[in-house]
């Protein structure tokens, strides 16, 4: 999978890819590709003091939650 970033540029949007993932599917600057997403997930970028504090609330209620997991 290839995780990438949307952005603007001019009044068109264009999608970064890694170089490393350039690089692992030979693709070259001017290549022209044609992708078809079985899925699409949006990412959001979270605040580490919110991702914390979260994870400190996870662990204290974990039984609690794994209870609530299996219903």
């Amino acid at each position: 999978m290839i995780e990438a970033k949307i952005r603007k540029q001019g009044n068109s949007f264009v999608v970064t890819i890694p170089r490393e993932k350039m690089e692992h599917y030979h693709l070259a600057e001017g290549d022209e590709i044609a992708f078809a997403p079985s899925k699409v997930e949006r990412r959001y970028a979270i605040r580490p003091e919110l991702r914390s504090l979260v994870a400190r609330i996870v662990e204290e209620h974990r039984e609690a939650l794994e209870y609530l997991a299996e219903r």
